[in-house]
């Protein structure tokens, strides 16, 4: 029986539960009822139940989510973490960025997308993996510390059968099968962002957004907060209000993949690459997963305009509320990457103070974010491994870090050991864009900033 993740009432509740619990809503009622009735509390970490839940508890799990979207939120967090754009950037003043030459504008674009799909390649197949398990395996394979693509060559099968690879990866993600980008929804979503550009402008809706989604993306390539809007986008809800509804994912990774583009598109302009995150993120986020795409666009900005790590990373905080959970996590971060812990200790730390959040979640992924381009100080290589090595959503906070550090290196600089398998050119379902070069998808991406 097909049991289809990020779906079933049942195995949302749970997950809305703590989400309800980590805002400081009061859910013990929802709670008490659902337990009472034989429901477990305990989110499903993949998403899916083996089994349906009995027809009492699925009904009764309708009507929870439905309770907890109605619970009211405390003033402090209305206060600290707003969902209005003007709120979220009222006081921003992102730092002064460099100005930049049209040639090496469109070499850092260049960089940014191959940078992009390199850090998600190296995090691929070992997505979801837990931290110790990574570790084992490239220990296993003289790949520690990371210096290249996860192998299986030289693997202990006891091993391999205690920790298998993500199994749609392992074929096209491994070093010795790579042969070209392949699929991947952390790509994906670049190129609808370059579509809309290109189809829309700059004055793009979260409606236009919508449209896009329903006519270029299958609803098996969405997940987590992404496959609940689409559902309710089918269902009739708008635009709008169609991430508002029993969608317990609003603060987990998903906008924060989506959006890096309209940074590469706005150079030296944080606030609009900001504002087009929102327009986008809104769709199917609240709060801090809105902030993850507000503060990749921001950082994105200042990275095609060649600015410093630090300012990259501070320009990103600019337009995030100051005291929001978001900018605590990404400075804790960058706090234990400019400390002197060592990175396995430091990555131990983020995961004793984060390791609470489900391997989806913003905030864990954004703190090792934050300490990933803190301590790899604008090194390519150095970032994306540390990026990944440190676990949770590995395959997309590798693509962010590349990105931020291929746009600071710029195309000709990028290490050939990491970007030479990607044959410049990836694979995707997204129509008209399967098969796509690198090199063409970055000069598509300097024209529209025009």
């Amino acid at each position: 029986m097909m049991r289809l993740s990020w779906t079933q009432p049942e195995d949302l509740l749970p997950h809305a539960l703590v989400a309800a619990d980590l805002d400081g809503r009061d859910a013990a009622g929802a709670r008490r009822r659902w337990t009472d009735a034989g429901g477990s509390p305990e989110p499903v970490v993949s998403g899916a139940s083996p089994q349906p839940a009995p027809e009492h508890l699925r009904t009764l799990a309708r009507e929870l989510l439905t309770e907890l979207d109605e619970l009211p939120d405390p003033p402090n967090l209305i206060l600290d973490e707003p969902d209005d754009l003007d709120a979220i950037l009222e006081g921003a003043a992102a730092p002064a960025l460099p100005d930049i030459a049209d040639a090496a504008y469109a070499d850092r674009v260049h960089g940014a997308w191959l940078g992009r799909a390199a850090g998600c390649l190296l995090g691929k197949p070992v997505e979801k993996l837990p931290l110790h398990a990574i570790r084992a395996i490239a220990r296993d394979t003289g790949n520690w510390p990371l210096a290249g693509y996860f192998t299986e060559v030289g693997l202990d099968p006891a091993l391999a059968a205690a920790h298998p690879w993500n199994r749609r990866s392992r074929p096209t993600s491994l070093a010795e099968n790579i042969d070209g980008m392949p699929e991947d929804d952390d790509l994906n979503f670049p190129l609808i962002a370059l579509h809309l550009l290109e189809g829309t402008g700059r004055g793009f809706t979260t409606g236009d957004v919508a449209q896009a989604w329903l006519d270029l993306l299958p609803g098996g390539r969405v997940f987590t907060a992404e496959r609940i809007t689409y559902r309710n986008l089918l269902d009739g809800y708008e635009p709008e209000q169609a991430g508002k509804v029993r969608n317990p994912f609003q603060d987990w990774i998903g906008a924060q993949i989506r959006t890096d583009l309209y940074g590469w598109t706005a150079p030296g302009d944080p606030l609009d690459a900001a504002r087009l995150a929102w327009t986008d993120a809104r769709l199917s986020h609240g709060r801090n997963g809105i902030y993850g795409a507000m503060f990749a666009a921001a950082a994105s900005a200042a990275a095609v305009a060649g600015a410093s790590v630090d300012a990259v990373l501070e320009t990103g905080l600019a337009v995030v509320p100051a005291r929001s959970r978001y900018a605590g996590a990404v400075r804790r971060g960058m706090e234990l990457g400019r400390g002197e812990l060592d990175d396995e200790s430091a990555i131990d730390a983020l995961h004793e103070e984060y390791g609470h959040l489900h391997w989806v979640h913003v905030l864990n992924n954004a703190a090792l974010l934050g300490f990933a381009l803190a301590r790899g100080a604008g090194d390519f290589e150095r970032t994306i491994t540390l990026a990944v090595s440190g676990g949770w959503d590995t395959d997309s906070v590798g693509a962010t870090a590349g990105a931020l550090t291929g746009a600071l290196a710029g195309a000709k600089h990028l290490p050939r050991n990491w970007i030479d398998p990607l044959d410049d050119r990836l694979a995707t379902s997204v129509p008209g864009f399967d098969g796509a070069r690198f090199t063409a998808l970055a000069i598509r991406t300097v024209e529209v900033s025009r």
